[in-house]
């Protein structure tokens, strides 16, 4: 089934403070399948996971796969929830296994990055696109006409974060 299209310009309303987490793998060695393998595979389940459970802090992911690397960008709704998520048994196991047979062969690499944003530190644009990233994550909303440059949003976002946090 085809994803909706949304025709027109639209942005993400998140004006909470937010977690961007990059997780995935590279494949540095094509001929050792058992390496690399089991680690593509762990995955899946723990996403499912996420997903199945409505309040452990997780909003969504979009996965992107090419020749040797995957990436998996995550939303969080705070650090605090994802750091709680790496200690949960499903992920415990996961990475123990990477650990017990991966560890320091060359065959496979593993990353993560975890950017911490803060409100209203962020902005995004969608034009013609379905639900996706940060929109999928939080508040799909229109941009407004009077909402000029991308610049002049964030400016503005900051502004009011300034004047918040007063």
């Amino acid at each position: 089934m085809a994803a909706k299209v949304f025709s027109g310009r639209y942005t993400a309303e998140a004006d909470d403070e937010l977690i961007v987490f990059l997780i995935g793998m590279r494949v540095n060695k094509w001929w050792a399948v058992h390496k690399w393998l089991p680690v593509l595979l762990a995955m899946p389940p723990m996403v499912q996971e996420l997903y199945s459970q409505k309040d452990n802090g997780f909003f969504s992911a979009e996965n992107f796969i090419n020749f040797r690397t995957t990436l998996m960008i995550q939303y969080w709704r705070s650090e605090e929830e994802l750091y709680a998520y790496a200690k949960a048994p499903r992920h415990l196991k996961a990475w123990r296994n990477f650990n017990r047979k991966v560890k320091d062969n060359p065959a496979v690499g593993i990353y993560h990055e975890t950017y911490k944003v803060k409100d209203g530190a962020h902005e995004v644009i969608y034009g013609n696109m379905p639900l996706f990233g940060l929109a999928k994550a939080y508040q799909h909303v229109p941009v407004l006409p009077h909402t000029a440059s991308a610049k002049q949003r964030l400016s503005k976002k900051e502004e009011r974060r300034i004047v918040d946090s007063r």
